[in-house]
């Protein structure tokens, strides 16, 4: 159950939903619609390069080591992109953790898609595997009761072993059924239901975002994965970010709206930077 549809069922005043499609309403809040249309006029900008039409392998892969980047940066570890990309070394220091677990994630994100629709609680289970696999913690697996998460930057409540599983499996049969609303709602609402729950000891900050861009690539938006979003809301600011948040887990009309057009936000700032890639090596200066 999202922080939408838990306000809806406290009483609190909310756009009536569709149950049969919960999230399209979501579609429906004031602003969405132009944020979504703002986004897609962005994304298909991008798409529509020249370098796009023969380099876009290239472009996949720097807008992948940027996400990294970006992700990491939100997790504490704001390392320089240069930095990023010259180290091979990221073991020690909890930031070099951070790193290689976000760099890890970026590479994953797009070998799951086929599974998403079908299983997305494995596809989560995955990226926990992938992000904690140096970390020594319980990995691939919600946490369990009287367990902590760590993740430093969000201070809202901490809900439950209980109420994480049942929100997780809510969200699965969501993801399951399919949605009409455009894939930037669901996409933000993946992305601030896992960071509100934090469902895993470690690392749910990487997995949360990595998982709106498996949400994003899936539903065709980005096909390509060359819109980083994770680039956006490192630009954004981490203040900023969690004050959108904090509007997704009040789940009031308003600040869900604020959260998902924040998010829209994020892959402009992503699309932006996958721009300046293609200038760059329409110039030959990357």
């Amino acid at each position: 159950m999202t922080a939408f549809s838990r306000k809806a069922a406290a009483g609190a005043p909310v756009t009536p939903p569709d149950h049969s499609d919960p999230l399209a309403a979501l579609g429906q809040l004031p602003g969405v619609g132009a944020a979504v249309d703002s986004v897609r006029k962005a994304v298909d900008r991008v798409y529509g390069h020249r370098v796009m039409r023969r380099r876009s392998t290239e472009v996949t892969g720097e807008a992948a080591l940027r996400a990294a980047r970006g992700s990491a940066a939100l997790s504490g570890a704001d390392w320089a992109l240069e930095e990023v990309r010259r180290r091979t070394d990221f073991g020690g220091d909890p930031e070099a953790l951070t790193v290689g677990a976000a760099l890890r994630l970026s590479a994953e994100a797009g070998q799951l898609l086929s599974i998403w629709r079908q299983s997305p609680l494995r596809v989560l289970a995955r990226l926990h595997l992938v992000a904690a696999a140096d970390s020594g913690d319980a990995v691939g697996r919600p946490r369990l009761a009287g367990e902590q998460a760590d993740e430093p930057l969000i201070e809202l409540p901490l809900p439950g072993a209980d109420e994480v599983s049942a929100r997780l499996e809510g969200l699965s049969r969501l993801v399951i059924a399919g949605s009409a609303a455009p894939a930037l709602v669901t996409a933000a609402v993946v992305h601030g239901e896992l960071l509100a729950l934090r469902p895993f000891t470690s690392y749910n900050g990487l997995v949360a975002r990595a998982a709106e861009r498996v949400v994003l690539i899936n539903s065709g938006l980005d096909p390509k994965s060359i819109c980083p979003a994770e680039v956006g809301h490192a630009e954004l600011g981490r203040a900023a970010y969690v004050a959108a948040l904090d509007g997704y887990a009040s789940g009031t009309p308003e600040g869900m709206a604020a959260w998902i057009v924040h998010c829209g936000r994020a892959v402009e700032l992503g699309v932006r930077e996958s721009t300046a890639v293609c200038e760059a090596l329409q110039r030959g200066a990357a």
